[in-house]
């Protein structure tokens, strides 16, 4: 890397390095003093308070990390351009395109690192903080009941389950039922079992007794099982992560969680599109330094005062229309990444055109 490229990325990385601290430290200040009450009511000693807020930290970095881009980019370039340091690059024989590249290249690294550290560590992260709000602050955030589950098998089969104990592994009160087409149903078998146990050898379900029924069109064939296998393939961690909080599950683990939420009959377009939004988000950062160094970087009438408030309103309108077009995709046909990448597809167009327009 030359010496030129290894001064712009170093004011630019001191830049996002205090933005993004400056504003963290503003977000846990905020975050405290909403919840010291439930700290004080519920005797929380100190150290707990300092581990909330370190485990709380992935989740602030992962929204404050595209925010901080912006403002690097605002505020490194925009000091270069008030020192007329790009004017003297641009002398230099050095394009816009050149000056930018070093740039683009710590967002891009940057992008591919949170999609790990979004996908991996935030999940991890949470799970640890929403364990100290139910331990310590009284908050309830588990994301759902063990009891009355349903699921789809497959077209023609049901499973409907009274109750599970997932230290037990045990399902109770359980009954599976099977029909004859998924146009036109009609039950055409149904088992009943007080208990259902999972073989985690075996991965494999096992009805210890219960009574199966074969409905003919004339009559009912009532047979006993014993300890046999069931239909049912969905798996204990499958049935135990609809209890957690969806925001404790990896990218991974999320899918297999909407793939269990679609056995079960479940409508998950809005949160397949969630989830794929979330992979598409981390690489607003390239995105918002395209639109940031263009107008940081020439010194326009009106001072550099407004060319930054027309970029930090351009950042914010993209960020925001992220969200609006991930809400507006779910009521759409249109294909999941398609309404997930929308807003970086349509804001890099934006950004290259002006990129093209700024005097390089």
């Amino acid at each position: 890397m030359r010496l030129l490229d290894r001064y712009v990325v170093r004011q630019f990385v001191v830049t996002f390095l205090f933005s993004v601290g400056a504003l963290s430290v503003i977000f846990v200040i905020v975050d405290l003093l909403q919840s010291l009450d439930d700290f004080i009511d519920h005797k929380a000693p100190f150290p707990i308070v300092v581990q909330f807020y370190l485990y709380f930290l992935p989740n602030i970095l992962k929204l404050l990390i595209p925010v901080g881009m912006l403002l690097a980019s605002l505020f490194s370039v925009g000091r270069l351009a008030s020192a007329n340091e790009i004017t003297a690059m641009r002398a230099g024989g050095m394009p816009l395109y050149r000056f930018m590249l070093p740039l683009l290249a710590v967002g891009a690294v940057l992008s591919a690192v949170q999609i790990w550290f979004n996908g991996s560590v935030v999940p991890a992260a949470n799970a640890e903080k929403f364990r100290i709000e139910r331990q310590y602050m009284g908050r309830s955030n588990a994301g759902g009941s063990l009891y009355n589950l349903a699921f789809r098998e497959s077209p023609t089969r049901n499973v409907l389950i009274g109750n599970y104990d997932p230290d037990r592994k045990t399902a109770n009160t359980v009954a599976i039922e099977t029909y004859s087409s998924d146009s036109t149903p009609r039950i055409i078998e149904r088992i009943d079992a007080a208990v259902m146990t999972y073989d985690t050898v075996q991965h494999q379900w096992f009805i210890a007794s219960g009574t199966k029924r074969r409905f003919t069109p004339d009559s009912v064939i009532a047979t006993t099982i014993q300890k046999s296998p069931a239909q049912f393939s969905i798996r204990h961690e499958q049935i135990v992560s609809i209890q957690r909080n969806v925001e404790e599950l990896t990218w991974t683990e999320m899918e297999d969680y909407l793939l269990t939420l679609k056995k079960g009959g479940k409508d998950t377009r809005r949160k397949e599109i969630d989830l794929a939004g979330e992979r598409a988000f981390p690489w607003a950062n390239v995105i918002v330094v395209m639109l940031a160094v263009p107008f940081a970087s020439v010194r326009r009438r009106g001072g550099v005062a407004v060319h930054i408030a027309m970029a930090m309103i351009s950042a914010f309108v993209y960020i925001a229309f992220t969200r609006v077009s991930l809400a507006f995709g779910a009521n759409t046909s249109l294909p999941i990444e398609a309404v997930a990448w929308s807003a970086n597809g349509l804001f890099f167009l934006i950004a290259l055109v002006i990129l093209v327009r700024t005097r390089t």
